[in-house]
């Protein structure tokens, strides 16, 4: 008898017939080549994924307000309507932005569903990873968490899972008593974990009369940090034409002190004296929306004192995804 020719690297490398199944990371990829998934049919998967992360809110209601809840807000919560309606047995699903133990999304005892925002996601898109988060959440057993996963490259985005004419309120909440409704009955790991998180809330109030603007309190100074959803390029252009005539500004004793860009949209954020109140920055900030529409409105180009401005402004941006 013959012997049995062994397989070269590349054969053993060929894909099984069918679709290659999605696994652990460190698994052995399914396709038989020996190799890790991630540093196998992983990758493609993982760089098909990772292709659509530039504004993963994008075509949301309430996108600068999914952006601040994700990078700003400490504690707050959203209802959220699904395009097909709640399944029997869950009363309501609810965003919020942290949950105890890190957990990507919880099922409570009740059936209803709560999903955090602010979690490591496995793929570049976090619509897509936070979609399959919840709709494995909504098939979760009363009373267990959900735990993350890279989703499926041609998995469903929160675009497709949501009810994109439902309107997006966020209620900011003073601490995370929201994660147990009956605190007497909460574990020894929920109560530390609780304690710990509201130890570290910073005191943040969203504003009224603009849209996504939040202001916070820190220790040394107040903040107020305002999600845009303008073209980058023409919003430091216009805001550069108001900082050079000093008309960026808040209010007494305020300062716009530069940016930072989140998930896609720029985020200007204005320096407060400790006195200053969410309240006391209602009307200049709408005030300022109304001069940053007229400044946006503009099409000369910069003069060498808005340039200067601009430049300024933009040395002070970071990026922070």
């Amino acid at each position: 008898m013959a012997k049995k020719r062994p397989q070269t690297k590349a054969e053993r490398s060929q894909p099984i017939d069918g679709e290659i199944p999605v696994v652990g990371a460190r698994e052995p990829c399914p396709c038989g080549s020996g190799r890790r998934y991630k540093a196998c049919h992983g990758r493609a998967a993982a760089h098909a994924v990772t292709e659509l992360v530039h504004r993963p809110f994008e075509g949301l209601p309430g996108e600068g307000d999914w952006v601040a809840l994700r990078e700003l807000v400490p504690a707050a919560t959203v209802a959220l309507t699904l395009k097909d309606g709640l399944p029997e047995g869950v009363p309501s699903v609810t965003l919020a932005t942290v949950l105890p133990m890190a957990w990507p999304a919880l099922r409570r005892d009740d059936g209803s569903v709560l999903i955090g925002l602010q979690n490591d996601t496995a793929s570049g898109d976090l619509s897509r990873d936070l979609a399959d988060t919840l709709l494995r959440a909504l098939q979760a057993e009363p009373g267990t968490p959900v735990q993350g996963r890279r989703a499926p490259a041609d998995g469903p985005r929160l675009q497709e899972v949501l009810d994109l004419d439902a309107p997006f309120e966020p209620v900011v909440q003073s601490g995370f008593e929201f994660w147990v409704p009956d605190a007497e009955n909460a574990t020894p790991d929920v109560t530390a974990s609780l304690e710990r998180a509201n130890a570290a809330a910073i005191p943040t109030a969203k504003l009224t009369g603009v849209d996504a603007a939040y202001w916070c309190e820190t220790p040394e100074k107040n903040h107020l940090r305002w999600v845009m959803p303008h073209p980058e390029e023409q919003l430091l252009d216009a805001l550069a034409r108001l900082h050079a005539v000093g008309r960026s500004n808040l209010g007494e004793g305020t300062r716009l002190v530069g940016s930072f860009r989140a998930h896609g949209l720029t985020v200007p954020v204005w320096d407060l004296p400790s006195g200053v109140t969410a309240d006391d920055v209602e009307k200049p900030a709408t005030e300022f929306a109304e001069r940053l529409a007229a400044a946006l409105a503009t099409t000369e180009p910069l003069t060498p004192d808005e340039r200067r401005a601009r430049g300024g402004l933009t040395n002070r941006q970071v990026t922070l995804s």
